[in-house]
């Protein structure tokens, strides 16, 4: 299903409805065509729709004018608001937090490293150390200390380890238990959450490819 208008363009989708909207056109000119449209629109049930505002900048507030519209004005809910377009001090945020931080150094008893983004140490996080990242963790070394993924968000990260025997892991809101790993440490491992049962578990680093491709390429070239 494809409805196109003066400003606007609804497709039928596997993801449900997405309503292109124009990114040449004035903001009133678009609130007014969209208004319109979704008044005029037949579907009766709640549907989600996606919006996506292709080249267009959206502030917040012109965010939520158009959500506005569209559930004030039909029976339809905004799935998400999306764009192709960010600011300069979101485009850092971003690159930021999808970069891996290199750190050439042990971390000690006592100390606490936080990293925005993926964590790649190469040295040693010490018993009584902690390092934190809002993505992945990579110890080239020995990781003896706390090593807590995704502490701010996100339960696909890992904690990947040359030699594993850590006093704790965490990832995001999970905490591994003391028996999961071996007393004497083991080698080339990593810890992940597994789905199903929805607890930290810890698999070799050939398993890597299998419950997290897209992290393979990473790990061959340090570990």
């Amino acid at each position: 299903m494809t409805e196109t208008n003066l400003y606007l363009t609804m497709k039928g989708t596997n993801e449900g409805i997405i309503v292109y909207l124009d990114d040449q056109c004035s903001f009133t000119n678009l609130l007014n065509e969209l208004g319109n449209q979704v008044k005029s629109d037949t579907i009766e049930n709640t549907t989600e729709v996606i919006i996506n505002c292709q080249n267009r900048y959206l502030q917040d507030w012109q965010r939520e004018e158009i959500r506005q519209v569209v559930e004030e004005q039909s029976s339809l809910k905004v799935k998400s608001i999306e764009s192709n377009v960010m600011s300069h001090e979101e485009a850092l945020k971003w690159f930021d937090r999808s970069t891996i931080k290199p750190f050439v150094k042990t971390v000690r008893s006592g100390q606490v490293l936080h990293v925005e983004g993926d964590a790649l140490i190469l040295g040693d996080i010490n018993p009584g150390a902690t390092v934190n990242a809002t993505g992945n963790i990579f110890v080239m070394g020995q990781l003896k200390g706390i090593a807590h993924a995704g502490y701010a968000e996100g339960t696909d990260h890992v904690v990947v380890a040359s030699y594993m025997n850590p006093n704790q892991i965490r990832i995001a809101n999970k905490i591994s238990r003391a028996p999961d790993y071996e007393m004497q440490g083991s080698s080339r491992e990593f810890a992940y959450i597994n789905q199903e049962t929805g607890q930290i578990e810890l698999e070799q680093i050939h398993n890597l490819q299998k419950i997290r491709p897209n992290l393979t390429d990473i790990v061959e070239r340090g570990l």
